[in-house]
């Protein structure tokens, strides 16, 4: 993957994890994503801190998310 496709993707992480604040009406905790220091906008950082930035937030991501998800979801159709 290229640096730009990954700053791209990371772009996109980062207006999920905003969303998802959204949704859960509470601060997400991106402990480990934020202490990479990297952000979508940081366009001079190296190929290397997107990557283990886009990992971290990931993580951080889905560890959120298995929280809020308790509830088992019905695997019928309507």
């Amino acid at each position: 993957m290229k640096k730009q496709e990954l700053i791209h993707l990371h772009g996109l992480l980062a207006e999920v994890s905003n969303h998802c604040e959204q949704w859960c009406d509470e601060s997400m905790s991106l402990s480990d994503y934020e202490a990479t220091g990297v952000r979508p906008t940081s366009i001079h950082r190296s190929k290397t801190d997107h990557k283990d930035a886009v990992f971290a937030l990931v993580d951080d991501l889905t560890d959120e998310l298995a929280e809020e998800t308790t509830e088992r979801v019905s695997a019928t159709a309507d």
